[in-house]
């Protein structure tokens, strides 16, 4: 299992990022994939999943209304859309998916500052 992060960066606040996970190792079909982040001395915060077939997306509050996550089977990717981006979600964001195990790959970092 194999998940790959990228789409990080440094954003205004106000300001919009893609993330992107690109999965392999495991029949990308039959899992539901998530998002979590974690911000500089916290803990890690799941941040919204999305089920195997793309038909229920769930969010945690802080997001709603600003954040999309969507998923390509034909890509084997799923995409995390963050609009309207505030100074507190500076974060690292990790892709996870539960293959017999939690897995988790190696995040990517999200700074929103002027």
């Amino acid at each position: 299992v194999q998940l790959v992060e990228s789409g990080g960066g440094l954003v205004q606040p106000g300001g919009s990022l893609r993330l992107s996970c690109a999965a392999s190792g495991f029949p990308f079909r039959v899992y539901g994939l998530s998002w979590y982040r974690q911000a500089p001395g916290k803990g890690r915060e799941w941040v919204a999943s999305i089920s195997s077939t793309g038909g229920t997306t769930n969010y945690v509050d802080s997001v709603k209304g600003r954040f999309t996550i969507s998923g390509d089977n034909a890509k084997n990717t799923v995409d995390l859309r963050m609009n309207s981006l505030k100074p507190e979600d500076t974060a690292v964001y990790y892709c996870s998916v539960v293959v017999l195990q939690v897995r988790w790959g190696q995040g990517t970092q999200v700074t929103v500052s002027s």
